[in-house]
């Protein structure tokens, strides 16, 4: 009887382990990983590029887990307010709540929970511009771009401002407080966004429309005013990607090295946001264009932190 015993408790037992597991990893996926690591990238970067040199290790590590930590809770509350959208579209529709690998109210708690612990470390152990502008970018994210998706095909650009404030905050981490150079790196992040959504929005089109959101068509079907827009903010970026040696600041001008890496990306850049505008193909030339601005952001962020060593 009590082998007996002992064979069901054995076989009974994996279910309940897998489900933990599925659970945890639920969890995990709730914060968006890549989206959330990207916005700690660039806070870093933001920090880095006021001091090259981590003078202060513990500054900087309370804004990366600060910064993870409320772009995860971010990510977590914009999918529980989206759940219902998400289940409608093939591309959102195996995501933990749609799929009911983690239920709403805890989605809902857990992102509350991260959310307020990132935010109390980026003000005890930064500053309160940090924790300040990380809330303000909460705001925009949750309460003014999550549910503007569905009523303005504007919201992207409404978006793109949460989207580009991580580099302002890793600024005025180091700093102190915001300044001229700050707003810089957040009109390079802003612009940005522009092309690289963009062509994202293009690209899955079909699902966004599936799930009620008006992103970015602009009443042509065909995706020419979508591209014209992204032509139109590639060229900015690249402004804002010189302005260091227009405007005047605080810090001193980037030097070789970042000039001419500025030029080549800008090159880079340009030439697949013209072909998004003008090809015929403009699925294609959209799915060209996204890899482009995967590449061109990360590289341009890592020439201006090393540039700073020069």
């Amino acid at each position: 009887m009590n082998s007996f015993k002992n064979i069901t408790a054995k076989t009974e037992a994996p279910p309940i382990d897998e489900s933990v597991r599925l659970s945890f990893h639920g969890l995990i996926e709730l914060t968006k990983p890549r989206l959330s690591l990207m916005s700690v990238f660039t806070a870093s970067l933001g920090f880095l590029v006021h001091y090259p040199l981590i003078s202060d290790f513990y500054l900087f590590l309370s804004l990366t887990i600060g910064t993870a930590l409320a772009a995860g809770g971010a990510a977590a509350l914009n999918q529980w307010m989206e759940r219902e959208e998400d289940s409608l579209m093939p591309r959102t529709s195996e995501r933990p709540l749609p799929s009911r690998l983690i239920e709403p109210e805890v989605a809902l708690i857990f992102g509350v929970a991260l959310s307020s612990i990132g935010l109390a470390l980026l003000w005890i152990g930064t500053n309160p511009w940090a924790c300040l502008l990380t809330l303000l970018t909460l705001v925009f994210y949750l309460l003014i771009y999550t549910p503007l998706k569905k009523r303005s095909p504007y919201a992207t650009e409404v978006g793109a401002v949460s989207g580009a404030l991580p580099p302002l905050i890793g600024w005025v981490a180091a700093s102190g407080e915001p300044s001229l150079y700050g707003w810089i790196l957040f009109g390079i992040l802003f612009t940005w966004q522009l092309p690289h959504f963009m062509a994202i929005a293009w690209n899955f089109r079909k699902d966004y429309e599936q799930g009620g959101f008006k992103l970015q068509n602009l009443g042509s079907a065909n995706g020419f005013h979508l591209a014209r827009k992204s032509l139109i903010y590639s060229f900015l970026l690249t402004g804002f990607v010189f302005s260091p040696y227009f405007i005047e600041t605080t810090q001193p001008a980037p030097g070789w090295l970042y000039f001419i890496s500025a030029c080549l990306l800008s090159v880079y850049l340009l030439k697949p946001a013209f072909n998004f505008l003008l090809s015929k193909n403009r699925d294609k030339s959209a799915k060209k264009l996204f890899f482009v601005t995967i590449i061109y952001l990360p590289l341009l962020f890592a020439i201006l932190v090393i540039d700073r060593f020069l």
